[in-house]
């Protein structure tokens, strides 16, 4: 007979099982928090991104004319700090140009605008860097997790930095310009350029984290299905980028007709501008001529990999991803047309640059389904 206080050598390993299945159950109760934060961090970011897409077309960014971290977190309470801003705000050329008539209360509703969109920007970064310095000094990151996380905590502070550097450029007296006032569309589509890549690195490294990878089996049409998605998803961001040039030249008030443009499929002034180059960037009928090619080539795409996808065999979650992409890919198309036919709305618009970022989300979940299994 064995003394029960001894332990054996079964169950010596039984423990030690034991404990590697209560360290791994541990780790998946981390991953899982870690990922729902990323999660939440993005979602942020989309608020983000489309209150300052309301911010633009009801063109109140250029109300707040200072950048102070701390200061002005506060907004104005009385009369005089509201009139010393408004004050403030009359030396600009976008007051002496645009809104020489413009009264007080007019002003306040732009600055809360503006006002609003700066502020939702510090609660990002702050839900970006406090969890961060938690779960740091709890241990919960790896060397990999804490090389992501450094770079996103990054990425929100050049966002802040690249924000007031793009309001700058609307600032500035232009007196050889006889264009209305407006922030440099290189600068603002940097600005959404910098926040996509924020929130596509946050939602792709989340998803990765919650989903368990799907048991694919390695075929030549799975590798084709996986550059096609990958591909196409690029398509998608870069449709959304050109975007922010249709908005910062205000290109979806030109050209109020669709397919044509005007009465014809390619207008005349489409290559206006010298040297040739500078119409994709600053020609208002070439960026969105531009923005209505890769929309329609993002659509083609889109159901591309629908149709290829439906000839193999892929896990159910999968398959609806790629539906859900292809039915927001032909919904964001209708939104977009809308917009352009009925002279940009601030509602419509503001629901079309939401569907942008609505249907990169479901082309990063595409990828996530897709992913291989790690080695």
């Amino acid at each position: 007979y064995l003394d029960p206080s001894e332990p054996t050598a079964a169950t010596m390993a039984c423990q030690e099982d034991s404990e590697h299945l209560n360290g791994r159950s541990w780790c998946r109760f981390w991953c899982r928090c870690i990922g729902r934060w990323l999660l939440g961090c993005s979602g942020l970011v989309v608020g983000a991104i489309v209150l300052g897409g309301v911010t633009r077309l009801t063109e109140s960014g250029l109300s707040m004319v200072d950048w102070h971290l701390v200061r002005e977190m506060k907004p104005p309470q009385s009369q005089a700090e509201w009139e010393a801003e408004f004050s403030k705000y009359q030396q600009f050329p976008e007051f002496k140009i645009m809104n020489h008539d413009m009264t007080l209360p007019e002003f306040k509703f732009i600055f809360y605008m503006e006002w609003g969109h700066r502020m939702w920007g510090r609660l990002v970064g702050l839900a970006y860097i406090l969890p961060t310095i938690y779960f740091w000094r709890k241990g919960y990151f790896n060397r990999s997790m804490k090389a992501k996380v450094l770079g996103l905590c990054g990425f929100v502070f050049f966002q802040g930095l690249l924000g007031w550097y793009m309001v700058k450029s609307g600032l500035e007296e232009k007196p050889d310009s006889h264009d209305i006032p407006r922030v440099s569309q290189y600068r603002l589509s940097a600005h959404l350029g910098s926040a996509l890549l924020l929130y596509s690195a946050s939602l792709w490294t989340g998803l990765t984290l919650l989903l368990p990878v799907q048991k694919l089996t390695e075929t030549k049409r799975l590798l084709q299905l996986r550059r096609f998605a990958k591909g196409t998803g690029g398509l998608v961001f870069l449709t959304a980028l050109s975007g922010a040039f249709v908005a910062g030249l205000d290109a979806g008030l030109v050209y109020n007709s669709f397919p044509k443009m005007g009465d014809r499929w390619i207008p005349d002034d489409l290559l206006a501008f010298s040297p040739t180059l500078k119409n994709f960037f600053e020609n208002p009928t070439t960026v969105q001529f531009d923005h209505r090619i890769l929309g329609t080539s993002a659509l083609a795409a889109i159901t591309g990999l629908y149709l290829f996808s439906r000839k193999m065999v892929l896990p159910r979650r999968a398959k609806l991803a790629i539906s859900l992409l292809t039915s927001m890919a032909y919904l964001q198309v209708v939104l977009g047309i809308s917009t352009l036919l009925l002279y940009v709305p601030t509602p419509l618009a503001a629901t079309h640059q939401s569907g942008s970022v609505a249907l990169l989300s479901l082309a990063i979940w595409v990828l996530a389904e897709l992913r291989k299994m790690p080695k």
